[in-house]
């Protein structure tokens, strides 16, 4: 039985590039049945030209004013409007072997999330320095942002397997149970398998 209008929440999956926001926004969506985007048809436009701040800043909007979303990428204003972020903080070594086999898959050709004429090959380069500089330069305010909201920070491929399970797990306990489908029960158990996450790396 899929969620109804009372059980959705607008979700933000964020974190370095290969750390597995899209596949990670993809599996969510599915389980919650939810509508998944990303920003990566915002942030840029056809042969890499990236959108202007104003324009991005307009789409971006637009997009988080929907009632209902999971929403994969990097975005300031994403995750202030987001009522539960997932911070995929995994190694950058992880981040660049994904980054760099997914780049050679489509080395010639746009991935299905990216706009038009958008081969890896014209970005590589740019794609290692971003995803090495991701620490510095993004992750700061990532975890300045996410002080303040509901949110999980996943640091390995074993926890972001976990709470995955965990997810569908609950979301059985939903479709089961007349008695608990709202999206607090929904966002509670999120609250509750993000604490234990958060807790058990410390």
């Amino acid at each position: 039985m899929p969620l109804n209008k009372k059980t959705t929440m607008r979700i933000h999956i964020t974190g370095n590039a290969g750390s597995g926001k899209t596949t990670l926004a993809r599996e969510l969506g599915e389980i919650l049945d939810s509508n998944v985007f990303g920003l990566n048809k915002i942030v840029w436009k056809e042969n890499w030209e990236v959108t202007p701040i104003k324009e991005r800043a307009y789409l971006e909007k637009e997009l988080t004013s929907k009632p209902e979303w999971i929403i994969e990428g990097v975005s300031s204003a994403v995750r202030k409007s987001a009522e539960y972020i997932v911070f995929l903080d995994l190694p950058r070594s992880t981040c660049l072997k994904r980054g760099v086999l997914r780049s050679l898959k489509y080395m010639f050709s746009s991935r299905p999330e990216l706009p038009k004429n958008c081969p890896e090959i014209k970005i590589l380069h740019r794609l290692i320095k971003l995803i090495w500089q991701f620490n510095k330069i993004a992750k700061p305010s990532i975890i300045n942002d996410i002080k303040e909201s509901n949110s999980i920070t996943i640091t390995n491929n074993n926890g972001l397997y976990n709470f995955v399970e965990s997810v569908r797990h609950n979301k059985e306990l939903l479709d089961t149970d007349s008695d608990v489908k709202n999206m607090k029960w929904l966002q509670g158990n999120l609250n509750y398998l993000g604490n234990e996450f958060n807790q058990s790396k410390q």
